[in-house]
């Protein structure tokens, strides 16, 4: 599996509890946190209605540690945070 020009973004959770869908993205393998600017914690998942929150998500601190996954698009994913405005950085890694 040949690796891809690395494609990064952000995406921006304007309104706390108002999940945010990613970009169209296609790839199979991205790594995603925290912006390190955030203040509280953000959130990742899809709970099989098109949403996340802090009860269905994953949670990506600031301070934490990236997380790589395996997904057909960046739009499979949602995005929340505890706080307007925070951000999540994802870059694609692989096709």
């Amino acid at each position: 599996m040949a690796l891809l020009t690395k494609i990064s973004g952000q995406v921006t959770v304007t309104t706390a509890g108002t999940a945010v869908q990613g970009s169209t993205i296609s790839g199979r393998v991205f790594s995603l946190q925290a912006h390190p600017d955030n203040t509280d914690t953000a959130w990742v998942g899809n709970d099989g209605a098109d949403d996340v929150s802090s009860t269905t998500g994953f949670p990506l601190q600031p301070s934490g540690p990236a997380v790589v996954l395996v997904i057909d698009d960046l739009s499979d994913l949602w995005f929340d945070a505890d706080v307007n405005g925070e951000k999540v950085c994802w870059i694609r890694i692989a096709d």
